[in-house]
């Protein structure tokens, strides 16, 4: 198997993962978000500590990356407190399709704090997917998910931003599973005083689906993480989308959720966007690969 063929496994099995995570926490119930987020990164903070000890690298930080950690963080919880407010208020698949619209803030973000360069095709690309975000959230007063939905965008934002840091600290030799162990903790200690103070008792059956939101988020971290130390993003990004697929049947068959024609227009435009920028990365468009 090649390397290749090894990352579009990983990020299609990171796509599973991360629908699994957001049907977890749909069905956990009536909980705050904060609460869910909490009990979500406390179980990846131990799979990440699992990792780190086994590799027997430390908990030191790379010298010049505490920075690019605290803005990865912050941004990180953001958007997950964003999301599983969206996915709490919204169709499971359009909460996830908000969502992915963070590869495209990570084409800005890369722009404007890396210095990547941005084509004007480029350019044109993410116009498109960001008309395909508005049929999902339809912003008139008349939508009563108009607030969820706005969240949701803003999810995608903060794990856009989140990425972007993630590949700066890539780039400067940091481990995956310090990142990750990092990130953890800090959603955990900066969620952990309004869980004291706003505590919902749960039941068995939601800490279990809690749990098993926490091993999935897990598992999605660390597979795209995986994916692309096999390949670059350019070559493996675009099958992270079938996570949309992955939210739909399991919306319909847990939920009976089925979206409306105006948002099945959106997913096809950011969808669309989203193949259309992988061939374009891969010189499949135009004279070169960007």
């Amino acid at each position: 198997m090649s390397n290749r063929t090894k990352g579009i496994v990983c990020i299609i099995l990171s796509a599973l993962c991360f629908a699994l995570m957001n049907a977890f926490v749909r069905l956990s119930g009536d909980l705050p978000s904060v609460q869910k987020s909490f009990f979500r990164n406390f179980v990846a903070l131990f799979v990440a500590l699992f990792i780190l000890l086994r590799e027997g690298g430390g908990f030191r930080l790379k010298q010049g990356t505490l920075p690019f950690h605290l803005l990865r963080s912050i941004a990180g919880t953001v958007g997950i407190l964003c999301n599983f407010y969206a996915v709490d208020h919204l169709v499971l698949a359009n909460a996830s399709m908000l969502n992915k619209m963070s590869p495209f803030f990570v084409l800005i973000f890369s722009y404007l704090i890396l210095r990547e360069k941005l084509k004007p095709a480029q350019v044109l690309i993410v116009i498109a997917a960001f008309a395909g975000s508005l049929f999902i959230i339809k912003p008139t007063p008349a939508n009563l998910e108009l607030m969820p939905s706005l969240l949701g965008l803003l999810g995608g934002l903060g794990a856009g931003f989140a990425y972007t840091m993630v590949r700066k600290m890539g780039l400067m030799g940091e481990r995956s599973a310090l990142i990750v162990f990092f990130f953890s903790t800090f959603s955990c200690v900066v969620t952990l005083p309004w869980v004291i103070a706003h505590y919902v008792p749960m039941t068995g059956g939601q800490v279990r689906t809690l749990l098993g939101a926490g091993l999935a988020a897990a598992g999605g971290q660390f597979g795209i993480t995986k994916a692309y130390t096999y390949a670059p993003g350019k070559e493996v990004s675009v099958y992270d989308y079938t996570q949309i697929l992955f939210s739909a049947l399991l919306g319909y068959f847990l939920f009976g959720q089925v979206p409306d024609g105006w948002s099945f227009l959106g997913y096809v435009l950011i969808i669309g966007a989203a193949v259309v920028m992988f061939l374009y990365n891969n010189g499949k468009l135009g004279k070169r690969a960007a």
